[in-house]
C-alpha cells in the first residue's frame, strides 16, 4: 500500500496562488509579454508540487519563465530582416529565467540553427566548461544572442540585422533582470554597448546597460582558433563571478 501525501494539494494551491499573484504584478508592468501561455508555468508548478521529491520553482522564477515563453511565442516568426528567409530554427535563448548572469553571443551557428538552442556546437561546449570552471552550472545562467537567426555562412550579423533584433534582446534582458551581463566577442559587445570600439579596448573595463554591469570577453569560438586567448578570458570570467556574488576563484 502506497503512502499518500495529504499536504500535496494544499502545497499545490499555495504555489498556484503565489504564481497567480506574481503574474498579475508582472502583467501590470510588462503588459501582454507576461501573459501565461496555455499549459505553461502554472501547470508545471502544479505538477512539481504534487511530485514526490520534485523541486517547486520559486514564484519569481515561474513568472519570468512565463514571460520569456510569451516573448518567444510572440517573436519566433519574426521576419523583420533578411535572416528570416534562410533560417531553419529561430534561436531564442535558454537557461534559468531568473539567472544572475546572462551571457550574450553574436548569432547562432550551424548547430544552433539545426537545434534551435544557443551555444550547442563546439564553442557552446567550451562555454559550458567555462561556466563549470566558474563553479556554476549551465542551467544556472541564461544564454542568448544579439540576433536570433543564423547569418548565411556564419558571417557577422549586419547592422540592420542587429538593429532588428535589438528590441527582442532588450526585452529578454528586462525579463531576466540579471545582476551582471557578459558579452562574448566583439560583435555582441559593440551591439549591446552601441559602440564601434575594438574588443581590446572594451575588455578590462566595467560597462553598463540599463543599470546592469557589463563585462566583455572573447567569444568561445575565438578560443578554439587562438588558444592564447584562454588566459585573458579566464581572468575576465573570474572578474565576472566576483561581480556576480563576490566569490573569488
Amino acid at each position: 500500500m502506497h503512502e499518500h501525501d495529504e499536504t500535496a494539494p494544499d502545497e499545490a494551491l499555495a504555489v498556484l496562488g503565489a504564481v497567480r499573484r506574481c503574474l498579475e504584478d508582472v502583467i501590470a508592468f510588462e503588459g501582454s509579454v507576461a501573459l501565461l501561455p496555455p499549459g505553461g508555468a502554472a501547470g508545471t508548478a502544479g505538477r512539481a508540487a504534487g511530485a514526490p521529491g520534485a523541486a517547486v520553482p520559486a514564484p519569481g522564477q515561474t513568472c519570468r519563465g512565463a514571460a520569456l515563453e510569451a516573448l518567444r511565442r510572440e517573436i519566433c516568426t519574426c521576419s523583420c530582416c533578411r535572416l528570416a528567409s534562410s533560417r531553419r530554427r529561430f534561436v531564442f535563448g535558454a537557461g534559468a529565467p531568473d539567472a544572475g548572469i546572462m551571457f550574450i553571443g553574436e548569432a547562432p551557428g550551424e548547430e544552433e540553427d539545426l537545434q534551435g538552442e544557443p551555444f550547442v556546437g563546439a564553442a557552446g561546449q567550451l562555454l559550458t566548461r567555462i561556466i563549470e570552471a566558474m563553479k556554476l552550472r549551465r542551467e544556472q545562467v541564461y544564454i542568448a544572442n544579439a540576433v536570433k537567426c543564423r547569418p548565411p555562412g556564419n558571417r557577422d550579423p549586419r547592422e540592420d540585422e542587429l538593429a532588428a533584433c535589438a528590441p527582442h534582446l532588450r526585452r529578454q534582458i528586462a525579463i531576466v533582470r540579471p545582476r551582471v551581463l557578459c558579452t562574448l566577442g566583439r560583435v555582441a559587445a559593440q551591439a549591446l554597448l552601441r559602440t564601434d570600439a575594438p574588443l581590446g579596448r572594451l575588455r578590462g573595463r566595467l560597462h553598463e546597460y540599463d543599470g546592469i554591469p557589463v563585462i566583455c570577453t572573447y567569444h568561445p569560438a575565438a578560443l578554439l582558433r587562438q588558444p592564447e586567448y584562454k588566459r585573458p578570458t579566464w581572468e575576465d570570467v573570474k572578474w565576472l563571478r566576483q561581480q556576480y556574488d563576490g566569490v573569488q576563484l
